[in-house]
């Protein structure tokens, strides 16, 4: 009983954390900082870019205070972070998706999707001049859900170490699914 208390405040605190990182005033700054530049230059860019910020935004505050989501709740938080991020690369970003509608309704766990998209635009595309594609796929492998984020970017580097993103995921997930899961990381 005591461990799982232990459990249960160490996910509590992981979940914090990682919702606390999803709100991350750089990419509001520089999301709202193209928009500015853009109603100079290009001000049907401006509303597309601020329309996804909405999108984004609504689809983010509401899972900062649940416990559990959906795959497609997820998605659509997802897309709406990439097709920001589509306005402000341009040519630089392609973005592939793979995912079934039939699997939509599975449980997922919040802001997680996000936060890999996140890295792989981060780590994986920023640093390149010609940018690259991110693409989101998920499937059912021998009973259990498979989603893959995967960018053509960079990779990380050796000195990059795994990152806060990425350990907190790992340590949501090895709290909520007791160690039965497989995470691993890939570019192409």
């Amino acid at each position: 009983e005591l461990r799982r208390v232990e459990l249960d405040r160490e996910l509590a605190e992981a979940r914090l954390q990682v919702m606390q990182a999803q709100v991350e005033p750089h990419f509001l700054f520089n999301t709202l900082a193209n928009v500015r530049r853009l109603f100079q230059t290009d001000p049907s860019a401006a509303r597309s870019m601020l329309e996804h910020l909405s999108r984004y935004l609504s689809a983010m505050l509401p899972r900062m205070r649940s416990a559990q989501s959906t795959l497609e709740h997820e998605l659509v938080l997802a897309l709406a972070y990439l097709q920001v991020q589509k306005i402000r690369m341009g040519a630089r970003l392609a973005i592939r998706v793979d995912v079934p509608g039939t699997l939509g309704a599975t449980p997922f766990p919040p802001m997680m999707l996000v936060t890999l998209v996140e890295n792989a635009i981060r780590h994986g595309l920023n640093p390149l001049p010609h940018g690259g594609e991110v693409s989101i796929t998920a499937g059912v492998v021998d009973g259990r859900l498979r989603v893959q984020v995967g960018d053509t970017g960079r990779g990380l580097a050796e000195s990059s170490g795994p990152g806060v993103g990425l350990a907190n995921i790992r340590a949501r997930l090895m709290t909520l699914y007791e160690g039965d899961i497989l995470l691993h990381q890939f570019c192409r």
